[in-house]
Formats: structure tokens, C-alpha cells, sequence
């Protein structure tokens, strides 16, 4: 994108630099791993400001700099430097109508799920699914600047502390399908009730669209009943009679690798994972929800 179009994405105003200037890598917010032709974003802060590391971004490779004020360099100036954030990652988004964006929220199990759909995802086509647990209102639309023309899929681990959060990153990302791995008492604190914990993890099953499809853990209950908030088809998985995908004879060898069987309504097949996966496999049924 040149900055004019960044900038017309995201209720900005280009400064020292010509609106025509192209930004040709992703964004970073740390100035130590800027690829060269990428967006250094700059958030303010109370300890460290990242508008006072502009000068290093734009000398490791960074083509320009999204900002709160202007810094000397070329850059890309808004009132908000989150906001904006993603709102870019929306007009990624919106750029790449080939683009299936594959949402993923749980209390846990999301960096896994995430991990073994974009192996999966990867022999279908190009992918990105970076590895970590990027998942707030900064990873994401990091995550979403590795977005190119002819990336295929996108997996987003979906966070949140608060009830709103995951409808947030929803409308940033728009999810085709969505994958929902458990409710249970992580970051309690902050949501204050297991329901309305189910309240924020279920807004990705109210955002996908009719045409888009839900994949719901029928082994939990409060994922289970998210169904009915869900205007797509639902798959259900887990390892029950009511999952529609199910592993089944799970075993966990001495190496930690989980093997079982993966039976679905096109028949069954029998899958290994790598040494590691398993016990946390095993635990929460993720592999079901890749198949599906």
C-alpha cells in the first residue's frame, strides 16, 4: 500500500515523505525486527515511546512510520496510533477478497488449535499463522500485515480479558469460520463469571456470517450452547456421541505423542502427532476441530 492509501484507510496525514511512497513489508512495533520496506508503528507510552526509536526503524529497512506526530521521517500521522492500527488491518481485510480468515477463541487451547490449523492449512494453499500468541488489538493486526496478495488463509487466535474484545478483532479481521475450544475459569478475574466469560468467547460465533461456519467443542457444554448464537452451520467436535467430528482411542505413548482415531460422516482415518502435542491433545480435543 503507498502511505496515501494508508493514510485514507486510516483517517490519517502523511508527512515528510511523498504520499506516493510505497510500503512493501509488514508492521512492526519493535524497532529491532523491522524487515526491510515494512511500517513501524509507533505506540506512545508511559516508560518507553516508540516515536523516540523512528530514526532506528527507518535505519534497520522500515519504509515509513505510523505515528502520533510527526517524527522527522517519513510517516503516516493519526490522533490514535492503536485505532488506526486496526483500522489498517481491516483495509488488509478488505484488500484480499480471496482471503479465508480462520477466527480461534477458547479460555484455552487457542495457540495450538491455531498452530495445527495452519499446517493443515498449508497444503491447501498459502497460509499465515505465525507462531505465538499474538492475539490481542496489537498482534493481530501485526499478524494481518503478513497478508499478501495471494495468501490464502489467515488463522487469528482471538483474546480477551473483557466481554467486547473478541467482537472487536471480529470486525477487523471479518471471520469466515470460527472454532471454539473451551470455557473455563482462565482470567476469571477479569470477566468476573464463567457466563460472561461464555458471553465474550461466543461474539466470534455471532460475527461470522451466514454463508460461514461455526466449529464448536460439543464435549463443553457452554460451547456446545453457542449454537444458537451462531446465524452459520455448525460442526461439532470432541469425543462424544453428539460430535460430529470425534477422536477416538486416544492414546498418549511414552514420548508424549498422542495417536487416535479421526472419525468423521466421509468415513475415518488414523492420525500420529509429533512427540509434545499430545498430552495437551489429549486434553482438549484440538485435533478434531483442525479436521473439521
Amino acid at each position: 500500500m503507498t502511505l496515501s492509501e494508508i493514510a485514507g484507510a486510516v483517517g490519517g496525514t502523511v508527512r515528510d515523505a511523498d504520499p506516493a511512497l510505497l510500503v512493501t513489508g509488514p508492521a512492526c512495533y519493535d524497532s529491532r525486527e523491522i524487515e526491510p520496506g515494512g511500517l513501524f508503528v509507533a505506540f506512545p507510552g508511559e516508560r518507553v515511546d516508540g516515536h523516540d526509536f523512528a530514526a532506528t526503524a527507518m535505519a534497520g529497512g522500515a519504509a515509513a512510520v505510523l505515528a502520533a506526530r510527526p517524527v522527522g521521517v517519513p510517516a503516516v500521522v493519526v490522533d490514535d496510533v492503536q485505532a488506526a492500527f486496526g483500522r489498517l488491518a481491516a483495509a488488509v481485510i478488505e484488500r484480499a477478497p480471496a482471503l479465508t480468515v480462520i477466527g480461534v477463541t477458547g479460555s484455552v487451547g487457542k495457540t495450538t488449535t491455531k498452530d495445527l490449523l495452519g499446517q493443515v492449512l498449508s497444503r491447501l494453499g498459502p497460509t499465515v499463522a505465525p507462531p505465538g500468541n499474538r492475539n490481542n488489538e496489537i498482534g493481530i493486526p501485526t499478524n494481518v500485515s503478513l497478508v499478501v496478495p495471494d495468501t490464502r488463509f489467515l488463522v487469528c487466535e482471538f483474546g480477551a480479558r473483557h466481554v467486547g474484545d473478541v467482537a472487536y478483532l471480529a470486525r477487523l479481521t471479518r471471520p469466515r469460520v470460527g472454532v471454539v475450544t473451551t470455557v473455563g475459569e482462565s482470567h476469571l478475574s477479569e470477566f468476573g463469571s464463567l457466563a460472561n466469560t461464555t458471553t465474550a468467547k461466543g461474539e466470534l460465533v455471532e460475527a461470522l456470517p451466514a454463508a460461514g461456519h461455526a466449529v464448536l467443542n460439543a464435549d463443553d457444554p457452554r460451547v456446545a450452547g453457542m449454537a444458537a448464537r451462531s446465524a452459520a452451520p455448525v460442526t461439532f467436535y470432541g469425543t462424544g456421541p453428539a460430535a460430529t467430528v470425534r477422536a477416538e482411542d486416544i492414546v498418549v505413548d511414552e514420548h508424549g505423542r498422542a495417536s487416535f482415531r479421526m472419525g468423521t460422516p466421509a468415513g475415518s482415518a488414523h492420525v500420529r502427532l509429533r512427540p509434545g502435542i499430545g498430552p495437551r491433545v489429549h486434553r482438549h480435543y484440538r485435533p478434531a476441530s483442525a479436521r473439521t
